[in-house]
């Protein structure tokens, strides 16, 4: 008894020794509170945690055994009392107790130039071909000698495109792939490249205007997936080795859900399965990586991922990054009548809809606008050739002027007015089947109030309250602080949002007020407490357990069991409570009251509608540029033919691209951001809220490319040679570091800010050589990743956190997990449930 008392007393002295030496002080009491006693934060707990893990002699802690355990004490004893076997057991070990990390596959720079040169053909001769088809087809629709004559040609040629432009990829990935099985190789390779070209081919397919429609999984089946009957696939995301895809019957898959049946790690793609059994159910923003399975009825909650090997046994309900088990049923809407019959005639009749009305409507539309606007029509007049630079100046001026501000103000007047009319037929908390007219009324409220462009517009300002207010949230109580909401944020419905009293909100909220089962779905109000803060790509659901003065973390999951959280932090998936705030974040509290606040919120009003002014008159003078470009193509279509059209395709890409870049490196000053602690009143935090205004989204085309490395490089960004990226997204490049052969997955993110109520906080994040991002992963600002290291799925890591060389880390928030496996388990815990749901799903198949 006295040893292990001594014992405790050395580690509580070494662990205080620690502390001080982070915090500069003497002394450290054991039993003072970290963050209320001590005024420490998580920035400086990262660090000390850093320290410990330099200690061999010393305990390692995780960010989530600081919070737990805030003082050196109660640390002290729970390191004391953790043992191997109490590490989470719902993941897969390794064959060996601790398994050495996956070299990183390296490959010479002239493969990866190759490569490089080959998707740039590839992309040039798609350009060709659908400048060529989209030139006869204008010209065989302009023959037509009356309206019907125009519609029927436009019915028939749109048709025909349509059914070519959904079937070209599946032909393609039969000849060029085959059948998808379980394998990895590396990236830049021949390999690869076939693997590029049918995943960029499925990413430009039409068919995804059906995603929430039941022609969508029939689509899969094409393309070699085994699904079942009544499936519901909502998630936007496309898996691409499909083959690899076997899902239930009655199965549903919310939206922003990654379901790929691939992966990059360390230089190599690795392909494997994801199989879901009968009556799954799958929450928004979640991961299934390759080699995971889950049983029949089982469901896995909002904001979770299955880690490669993991298993769901049948009836269980887990969540979480890396997710466990769980008593919570996510499934809270009943079921109502949905048969085959019904799922049949809504997919015929949203294919007719579309075949017959909106592709004819718009075929002959542009043809309308090319024959009826005298600045385009005159371009295919006989004396084109003479038309002079000037007239060509301002008819581009006119058209680009009526084209890009008529679709501003009209988009603003169809959006408050067009869905309020369409949700009276909508009544919340009422039941309703799926695939009839009050479902379609739901999709399109939804589709028509998620346009981005007004989120980004008014975004980051006091004016998206004002948006919000004229979509439908109910805003009346909320109070102006400059900032109450991100350029990013989504519903379900517009009509059933509450926020409460100076709350405020970060980038990526997603409010989950709709309720799904396999045949019914339910609109409910969801309401977000008063003086709250959330943080970046955060769900929050109906029913959610928080309540007033709550501080949601950035990749939260928001509870939905428990008492109602107030006064609180939250951070975790699944979450735990940590500090509501902490000295740093209070240091600015007199901005936020009296007569100092409404001087600065006047002052940054009048900026941030300098920015709005500015931002629409750039994209203004984009839209103009190609505008111009585009008459002149049509003067040289009858000299260079078909040729101009795919040099246009071509060249809207690349001037997009410089054009953005520049824009951004001016705003910038040509200068790197440095790291900064202000206020959102300071000055400075409105221009770096400007420099986020600068559109990205073409970025998203490059995606697997070398050309997008060199964008980065171009952007500021210090990266190294031959990294991969397939969709990670930088928010300060001029802060982030990125070594050789890195690895960034689709949906990853290295974000160097963090905004907590009315402080802002900027630093540096650096990723050394052959660095692995997973899918959806995060990574924060201060945060240093040695060479090799390993970031899992969905995972969270923190602020400050110090990454080992070649460590593996994952879970959210992320912590060391040596034993997580890299390779195929063979007999493993994927393949040991008590029944294989691909047994369930081989009955179902239809």
């Amino acid at each position: 008894m006295n040893t292990e008392t001594e014992t405790s007393t050395d580690t509580e002295r070494e662990l205080a020794q620690v502390l001080a030496a982070v915090t500069c002080v003497d002394h450290v009491p054991v039993d003072r509170h970290f963050f209320d006693d001590l005024g420490a934060n998580s920035l400086i707990m990262a660090q000390f945690c850093a320290k410990l893990r330099q200690r061999p002699e010393l305990p390692s802690a995780s960010m989530k055994d600081i919070y737990r355990h805030p003082t050196i004490r109660s640390l002290a004893a729970a390191l004391a009392a953790t043992t191997p076997a109490s590490a989470d057991c719902s993941l897969p070990k390794s064959p060996s107790h601790v398994t050495s990390p996956s070299p990183v596959t390296s490959t010479s720079q002239l493969k990866y130039v190759l490569c490089g040169i080959f998707q740039l053909l590839m992309f040039l001769g798609y350009s060709f071909a659908a400048g060529t088809v989209a030139a006869r087809g204008y010209e065989w629709i302009a023959a037509g000698s009356s309206a019907a004559d125009i519609y029927l040609r436009s019915l028939v040629f749109g048709g025909v495109g349509f059914v070519g432009l959904c079937m070209f990829p599946v032909v393609a990935k039969w000849i060029l792939i085959g059948r998808w099985k379980p394998c990895d190789f590396p990236v830049w390779s021949l390999t690869y490249l076939r693997f590029w070209l049918v995943k960029v081919l499925l990413h430009a397919n039409p068919v995804l205007l059906f995603v929430g429609n039941p022609l969508y999984p029939l689509y899969l089946r094409a393309l070699g997936a085994r699904i079942g009957k009544g499936v519901t696939i909502l998630s936007h995301s496309l898996p691409v080795c499909t083959d690899l895809l076997t899902i239930g019957a009655g199965t549903v898959i919310r939206k922003d859900s990654f379901l790929l049946c691939y992966r990059a790690h360390a230089g190599r793609i690795q392909t494997g399965p994801v199989t879901l059994g009968r009556d799954v159910f799958i929450g928004e923003k979640t991961v299934l990586d390759i080699d995971t399975r889950m049983g029949d009825g089982t469901q896995l909650g909002h904001s979770s991922a299955l880690y490669r090997g993991q298993a769901v046994p049948d009836g269980e309900h887990w969540h979480g990054s890396p997710a466990q088990p769980t008593e919570i049923d996510y499934v809270r809407v009943a079921p109502t009548r949905c048969g085959t019959l019904r799922r049949a005639w809504f997919g015929l009749i949203t294919l007719l809809q579309l075949l017959f009305l909106y592709i004819p409507l718009s075929l002959g539309g542009t043809y309308m606008l090319f024959t009826e606007v005298p600045a385009i029509s005159k371009q295919f007049g006989p004396d084109t050739a003479g038309l002079a630079s000037g007239q060509l100046i301002s008819d581009a001026l006119v058209l680009s002027l009526v084209l890009f501000f008529g679709f501003v103000v009209a988009g603003l007047v169809m959006l408050c007015t067009v869905p309020r009319l369409l949700n009276l037929v909508i009544k919340p908390d009422k039941v309703y089947p799926l695939y009839g007219f009050h479902y379609s009324v739901h999709r399109a409220i939804a589709r028509m109030t998620n346009i981005k462009f007004f989120a980004w517009l008014f975004g980051d300002s006091s004016y998206i309250v004002y948006y919000l207010k004229g979509l439908g949230y109910d805003l009346s109580r909320v109070e102006q602080t400059g900032s109450n909401f991100g350029t990013e944020v989504q519903h379900e419905s517009p009509y059933l949002v509450s926020v409460g009293r100076r709350t405020m909100v970060a980038d990526g909220l997603s409010i989950m007020n709709a309720e799904y089962s396999s045949t019914s779905f339910r609109v409910s109000r969801a309401s977000i407490g008063s003086h709250n803060f959330l943080g970046n790509n955060i769900v929050y659901p109906v029913g959610a357990r928080t309540g007033d003065n709550c501080l949601l973390a950035t990749k939260v999951m928001v509870p939905l069991d428990g008492e109602v959280r107030k006064g609180v932090g939250l951070l975790g998936s699944p979450c735990f409570e940590i500090p509501r705030s902490v000295e740093r974040d209070l240091r600015f509290d007199d901005l936020r009251t009296g007569e100092r606040l409404r001087r600065q919120l006047a002052a940054k009003n009048r900026y941030n509608l300098r920015s709005m002014a500015f931002m629409l008159f750039v994209r203004w003078l984009h839209t103009f540029a190609l505008t111009m470009l585009a008459l002149a193509s049509i003067d040289l279509y009858g000299v260079l033919g078909h040729v101009v059209i795919a040099t246009y395709l071509a060249y809207t890409l690349g001037f997009s691209t410089l054009y953005y870049i520049l824009l951004e490196r001016c705003i910038a000053s040509f200068r790197a951001l440095r790291p900064r602690l202000c206020s959102i009143y300071d000055p400075y935090f409105w221009w770096h809220e400007r420099l986020w205004k600068v559109p990205d989204e073409h970025l998203n085309i490059y995606n697997g490319t070398p050309f997008k490395s060199l964008i980065w490089r171009m952007l500021g960004v210090r990266i190294g040679s031959r990294v991969f990226d397939d969709g990670c997204y930088l928010t300060e490049r001029t802060l982030t570091t990125i070594g050789d052969e890195c690895t960034l997955n689709a949906g990853s993110k290295i974000q160097c800010h963090s905004q907590e109520d009315g402080t802002f906080k900027s630093d540096g994040s650096t990723l050394g050589a052959g660095c692995t991002l997973g899918v959806s992963a995060h990574v924060h600002y201060g945060v240093t990743m040695g060479d090799g290291a390993v970031l899992a799925p969905d995972s969270f890591l923190m602020k400050g956190e110090e990454v080992p060389p070649n460590a593996r880390w994952g879970g959210n928030p992320a912590a060391d997990m040596p034993d997580a496996p890299d390779h195929p388990l063979g007999i493993g815990a994927a393949t040991a449930t008590p029944r294989s749901s691909a047994d369930g799903v081989a009955t179902t198949l239809s």
